[in-house]
């Protein structure tokens, strides 16, 4: 990054190679839409050419930065949805599926049904390895807030899937 912001063109290439899977990985499990993902990944490294200059290299790992952008886009445009949604209903497709309440619920169902707090704090700790700082980081709140949201998190998990057993074994 430092490379880049000092006008190595071949360092952003690198960077984007490095870095465009894991940060479609983390929008596709958050969101589960694929076309959203990829625009994601593009608008995120758009944003950081035209910031290059903000990256702060003391305040963290660029894939952290990255994170951090690429969430608040996508928090951004799932928030225009939805209210795009409520004012025009007839112009989107339904994404709501029937679940039947019989089966067991996957991990990735599980992972999916929970909140729009809890969930991006386990894709990235359990998903994408993240530390507690940098997840704080990226979400841009206090680690005391990841842990606790983490600790509700997991036990909603456990409750879903039936144990503590089957929660650790899939993440």
């Amino acid at each position: 990054m430092i490379a880049y912001q000092q006008g190595d063109m071949e360092s952003l290439d690198q960077l984007y190679l490095l870095l465009k899977g894991p940060i479609y990985s983390f929008v596709y499990r958050y969101s589960r839409d694929e076309q959203l993902s990829i625009d994601i990944v593009q608008d995120t490294f758009i944003k950081l050419q035209r910031s290059k200059h903000l990256y702060k290299r003391e305040k963290g790992k660029i894939s952290s930065y990255l994170y951090q952008i690429a969430y608040r886009l996508m928090i951004d445009k799932l928030n225009r949805r939805k209210k795009w949604r409520s004012f025009l209903p007839f112009l989107t497709p339904s994404d709501k599926e029937e679940v039947d309440l019989a089966d067991r619920m996957s991990v990735r169902e599980a992972v999916a049904a929970l909140s729009e707090v809890h969930r991006p704090i386990v894709l990235l700790f359990y998903y994408h390895d993240l530390t507690h700082e940098e997840i704080a980081s990226v979400l841009d709140i206090p680690k005391g807030t990841v842990k606790s949201r983490l600790h509700y998190a997991i036990k909603k998990l456990k409750e879903e899937l039936g144990g503590e057993e089957n929660v650790s074994r899939s993440l």
